[in-house]
């Protein structure tokens, strides 16, 4: 609705209801003049302001202008509307400290507006109970509307900071990665560039690949935010079958990598992409901290859980226990599945890193 037209609603709508009431209920020695016109829009104008004005003044301003209107021509029936049409935007827009402090102030203001008009006690009773319960139900509506806007807004904010940690993993392991076999591929190559042309050429060859490899990929991380309505990368996500590839950088770097890849049955994507993931970063790091020679990669499925297991036989790093950014970001996605990390070093020497990911038949059915 139009913010302007939402604002002045009440002055459109209220008046005519109220004035229609009170020719129909309207007293023999009272009548509706342009006077009570005047006062009705007066009664109602308050609304206008309902969003700025906390109970304190919008209180006493709706009581007093009530008053006034029962005073002028008694609408006994639709009257209440005034003020349930205020306390109920109070309550949706100012939330729990507003609302408890109308609700408490509600029912000595609704008597203060029938005591100077009725003089009967069961009348004032009935109306008094009547009026305060309407009132107190429009509180109670305005803010439960209220706590559902916070929680759709909660939880708006959770499903952003998820999407941005998501992202922000993604970056990491693919320029991570990327980086990091370049740099090593490149001092290869200065290396050998004088003594052994074919393998330095070979070793820019790789240069090239895993910098191709990894714009593709953060083409397809980025697209989503350059483009809200691409919910999904433009290429299949990378899985367990892509492994390979990952070992060749290492490879090509003077690593001898050894994958051991079974998975009987296959895995649902979700799982599949966290562990491609994960054995990404962890051959990252051995690249990166390990100065290892060589590293073993196994990956197994049963119908329960999946494994990995990579291990190097260099000095380790990423801090005691695992406490780096890249063994952060791996157990951030094995946690977000149900599974476990574990990282650190072996005795004798060495270091590895340790998933579990669950196979469940719920994961697997929300991948399929």
């Amino acid at each position: 609705m139009n913010p302007t037209l939402h604002r002045w609603l009440p002055v459109l709508v209220l008046p005519p209801i109220l004035l229609v009431d009170g020719l129909l209920t309207e007293k023999p020695e009272q009548d509706i003049d342009a006077f009570s016109v005047v006062v009705t829009y007066l009664a109602v104008l308050p609304l206008v302001w309902r969003r700025q004005l906390g109970f304190r003044f919008m209180g006493p301003l709706l009581a007093l202008g009530v008053a006034a209107v029962m005073f002028q021509y008694i609408p006994a029936n639709t009257v209440v509307a005034l003020p349930a049409w205020g306390l109920l935007d109070l309550a949706r827009f100012n939330g729990k400290r507003q609302t408890v402090i109308a609700a408490l102030a509600l029912p000595p203001l609704v008597l203060s507006t029938i005591v100077p008009i009725e003089h009967d006690l069961e009348m004032i009773v009935s109306i008094w109970l009547k009026n305060t319960a309407i009132c107190e139900l429009a509180l109670a509506v305005g803010y439960l509307m209220w706590n559902r806007q916070q929680a759709a807004e909660a939880d708006a904010e959770r499903r952003l900071a998820e999407e941005r940690l998501r992202i922000a993993r993604e970056v990491h392991d693919v320029v991570a990665h990327a980086m990091v076999a370049i740099n090593v591929q490149s001092g290869v190559a200065a290396h050998l560039l004088d003594q052994d042309t074919e393998q330095a050429r070979e070793a820019l060859l790789h240069i090239k690949q895993t910098s191709g490899d990894a714009l593709n990929d953060l083409r397809a991380t980025l697209g989503v935010l350059r483009d809200p309505e691409q919910a999904a990368p433009v290429g299949p996500a990378a899985g367990i079958e892509d492994l390979d590839a990952v070992a060749n950088q290492l490879r090509a770097a003077g690593v001898e990598v050894t994958v051991d890849v079974d998975t009987v049955g296959g895995v649902p994507t979700p799982v599949g992409a966290a562990s491609y993931r994960i054995v990404q970063e962890a051959l990252t790091n051995v690249l990166r901290h390990a100065r290892a020679t060589h590293a073993s990669v196994v990956v197994r499925a049963d119908d329960e859980l999946l494994t990995i297991a990579v291990v190097d036989d260099g000095v380790g790093g990423g801090g005691p226990g695992g406490a780096g950014a890249g063994v952060r970001g791996m157990r951030e996605r094995a946690t977000a599945l149900g599974g476990t990390l574990e990282a650190g070093r072996i005795p004798g020497g060495g270091w590895r890193v340790a998933a579990t990911l669950p196979l469940s038949s719920k994961t697997r059915t929300a991948a399929s």
